[in-house]
C-alpha cells in the first residue's frame, strides 16, 4: 500500500490531500497520515503545498525504475486490449495501446524485461476478450486525430454529414467529446444551436478544424450526458421501471441495465430496477434478451414499442419465411 501511495503521489501534478490518500487506499484518515509520514522518510523530496485550509503532498521528482517496474499482468493487458480493439476495427486505439506497450518495455532494464517477457507472452496466448455481436468499427485514424486535436485546442470543426436526412449536409459543430461503443460518436452542438447531439463518426466526411475558438459549456459533463441515454440513442428522458422475476437467471442481480439504476428487492424473490433514460427503442431491443423474465412497469410507451416489435416480427416470419410446422 505504501508503494501504491508513492506512485499516486508521484503521478498527481497537484498532489493529494490526506483525505484523497485515504479514499484512494480505502483506509482511515489516521492510517493515511501514518503512510504519508513513512513516505516522507523514504522520499525527502516530497513537497507540501497549501490548498486553502488543506494541505497537499506530492513526490515531485517522480520514482525511479526500482518502484515502477510493470508486472506481466499489466503489460499483457495492454496487448490483449489492443487485440480486442483491432478485431472491432478500432485500429487507431489499438495502435495507441501497442505504442504504449513498446514504450513501457523500452524503459525497462534488460534483466527486468527478460524476466517478465515469458509470462507476458503466456498470458497474451491464454487470455482473450470475448467478441460481442455488433457493428465492426471503421475508425479513420487521421480523422480521429483531427477531432482530438480540435477538442484539446477548443476549436470549431466543419464536416459533411451523410447521416439522417434532417442533418445531412455541411455542418459546423462545437466538439464536446467522443463516445465509443458499437459505433464511434462525436458529441457536439451545432454552432447556432448550443444543444449537444450525437454524430456518427462513420457518417462524417471532409472533416477539418476551423480557426474559430469553440468552448464547451463549463457545466457539461460527458459521462452525465451519456448516462441520460440507454446506449447512444437520444430522445425524451423517461422514468423506467422494470420488474425482474425470481425465475430470472442468477446473474440478473449483477446486471447493469443503466449506470444510474436503483435496485429494490421484492418479497418472494426477484427485484425492481429504476432509472431515468432516453432511447426507448434501443432499450426495447435489449429487453428481448430477457424473454419473460423482465416486465416493463413503465413507461407505457416502452411496452407498446416491444409489443409492436413482436407483432412485426411475427408477421415477417409468417409472410416471408418457409412454412413452420405447428
Amino acid at each position: 500500500m505504501l508503494l501504491q501511495l508513492a506512485r499516486l503521489l508521484s503521478s498527481s501534478p497537484e498532489g493529494l490531500t490526506i483525505d484523497d490518500m485515504a479514499d484512494a487506499l480505502g483506509v482511515h484518515r489516521r492510517t493515511a497520515q501514518r503512510f504519508r509520514d513513512a513516505l516522507q522518510g523514504l522520499f525527502p523530496q516530497m513537497e507540501e503545498t497549501a490548498d486553502g485550509k488543506s494541505k497537499r503532498w506530492r513526490i515531485a521528482a517522480g520514482l525511479d525504475g526500482l518502484y515502477q517496474s510493470p508486472t506481466p499482468e499489466e503489460v499483457s493487458s495492454l496487448s490483449i486490449a489492443a487485440d480486442a480493439f483491432r478485431r472491432q476495427g478500432a485500429l487507431a486505439r489499438a495502435d495507441v495501446l501497442d505504442s504504449l506497450a513498446v514504450k513501457i518495455k523500452s524503459a525497462m532494464r534488460g534483466r527486468a524485461l527478460a524476466r517478465i517477457i515469458p509470462d507476458v507472452d503466456a498470458l497474451v496466448r491464454s487470455e482473450r476478450i470475448i467478441a460481442s455481436p455488433g457493428p465492426r468499427l471503421a475508425e479513420d485514424e487521421q480523422q480521429l486525430a483531427t477531432m482530438r486535436k480540435a477538442i484539446l485546442s477548443m476549436r470549431l470543426v466543419r464536416f459533411t454529414y451523410t447521416g439522417a436526412s434532417r442533418r445531412a449536409g455541411v455542418r459546423r459543430v462545437v466538439p464536446y467529446g467522443l463516445l465509443f461503443g458499437g459505433f464511434t460518436y462525436l458529441v457536439g452542438a451545432e454552432e447556432t444551436s448550443g444543444t449537444p447531439d450525437n454524430w456518427r463518426f462513420d457518417k462524417i466526411e471532409d472533416l477539418e478544424m476551423c480557426e474559430e475558438v469553440a468552448r464547451v459549456p463549463a457545466d457539461f459533463d460527458l459521462q452525465t450526458y451519456a448516462n441520460m441515454s440507454f446506449g447512444v440513442f437520444r430522445g425524451d428522458v423517461e422514468d423506467v421501471v422494470l420488474r425482474v422475476s425470481a425465475t430470472a437467471p442468477p446473474e440478473a442481480v449483477f446486471w447493469q441495465f443503466h449506470p444510474n439504476q436503483q435496485i429494490e428487492r421484492l418479497d418472494g424473490g426477484g427485484f425492481r430496477v429504476r432509472f431515468r433514460a432516453s432511447g426507448m427503442q434501443e432499450l426495447a431491443w435489449h429487453l428481448f434478451v430477457w424473454s419473460t423474465h423482465v416486465t416493463v412497469e413503465s413507461p407505457a410507451g416502452l411496452r407498446r414499442t416491444m409489443r409492436d416489435e413482436v407483432q412485426r416480427l411475427a408477421q415477417h416470419l409468417t409472410e416471408d419465411g418457409p412454412e413452420i410446422a405447428p
